[in-house]
């Protein structure tokens, strides 16, 4: 079992690599090659370690069953999101849009990208499958509105300019947000859980087992281990990204979207294999659940970053980009009101994040 832990080698060598000699190796990034080495060396070690820390909080799925195990996936995946969006902001300009960046990408990247691929896949292989409809109804009924006041509404808002809020306004945004996510584990956790299980799972739920708390601990000791270098190698990669989006003229949101891919990645991978698996119920719970929390905690805590650090937040999204996510929010109300899927929604979802992708380079 403790052999399975190799990663943990590389992955905390490399963050004793880049502590000790970080003048070294991040002093001077004048040349490509070497950018793009560091780069790619940072970004495949921090893609090692978040990978492990889905196969832990797999363990941990097991352990504490449904939406529990869920919810563990999310909370590491979103802590991991929201120190690294931190770390570029911190490194970046005062204005910053990183965040702002980062959750549409992660929204397209999960509602689209792989939301259409598993729809995609799934649709392939059973043809059908189905869902608890009032699962995703209540993900979709506060991805909605949050997503639509944090990354819309800014733009029409008077009392600051360029899409950034007021202090008052931001106040209100965090309460808010933290509190409609307050009510929704409420009803995930406790009054409703049945809405995020399968009917065989749903039937079995007065039976529970006790958890293995010896098993539990290790494979939580052992989450918090690979997300520390995570944690501590944001700052450095942040760096060699920024170095190379100026260096190649690359759209500035292009640093949102490789953050995104590196934070959802493993954890839409599970989403994928749980569909070929026919759990598209999980599948729909770790999809959209990311996506809840993206949204819920990130505009939270980067706003208080904001705040604390006095920089100025850009959460407005572009005109281009409100078109594409209300498309996608539209596009996913209806993907998700009948309690089936087929190929044909997962066709649709596809389409679109390829059209984010084509309108991040060219407008």
């Amino acid at each position: 079992m403790v052999t399975r832990e190799w990663p943990l080698v590389p992955v905390y060598s490399t963050a004793a690599a880049f502590f000790i000699f970080e003048r070294t190796l991040l002093g001077d990034l004048s040349s490509p090659a070497w950018t793009a080495f560091v780069m790619a060396w940072l970004f495949g070690v921090m893609m090692l370690s978040a990978f492990a820390v889905v196969r832990h909080s797999e363990c941990l799925a097991e352990i504490f069953g449904e939406p529990y195990g869920t919810l563990i996936l999310t909370f590491a995946i979103t802590a991991i999101e929201v120190m690294m969006i931190a770390a570029v902001m911190l490194t970046g300009p005062e204005i910053s849009t990183t965040a702002r960046d980062t959750m549409f990408a992660v929204v397209m990247i999960v509602f689209n990208g792989m939301g259409g691929l598993t729809l995609l896949v799934g649709g392939l292989r059973y043809h059908e499958q189905t869902y608890n409809l009032q699962g995703a109804n209540a993900f979709l009924a506060v991805i909605v509105p949050l997503a639509v006041l944090g990354l819309v509404l800014p733009n029409f808002t008077l009392s600051a300019p360029g899409g950034a809020l007021s202090t008052p306004h931001e106040i209100f945004l965090i309460v808010m947000s933290l509190a409609l996510y307050g009510v929704f584990l409420a009803i995930q956790t406790l009054r409703h859980r049945h809405y995020f299980l399968d009917a065989g799972e749903a039937e079995a739920m007065p039976e529970q087992v006790s958890p293995d708390r010896r098993t539990a601990a290790y494979h939580s000791a052992l989450l918090v281990l690979y997300i520390v270098p995570i944690v501590l190698l944001s700052k450095k990669i942040a760096v060699p990204i920024d170095v190379g989006v100026r260096v190649l003229g690359a759209p500035v949101a292009l640093v949102g979207f490789l953050v995104a891919v590196l934070i959802m990645s493993p954890e839409s991978l599970t989403a994928v294999r749980a569909t070929l698996a026919n759990q598209m119920q999980r599948s729909i719970n770790l999809l959209l659940g990311s996506v809840l929390a993206s949204i819920s905690l990130t505009i939270p805590a980067v706003l208080a970053i904001g705040l604390l650090t006095d920089r100025t937040v850009v959460l407005g999204l572009p005109t281009v980009d409100v078109i594409l996510l209300l498309l996608t929010l539209a596009m996913g109300a209806l993907t998700y009101a009948s309690g089936r899927t087929n190929v044909l929604q997962g066709a649709v979802h596809l389409l679109l994040f390829c059209a984010y992708v084509v309108l991040m380079f060219d407008r």
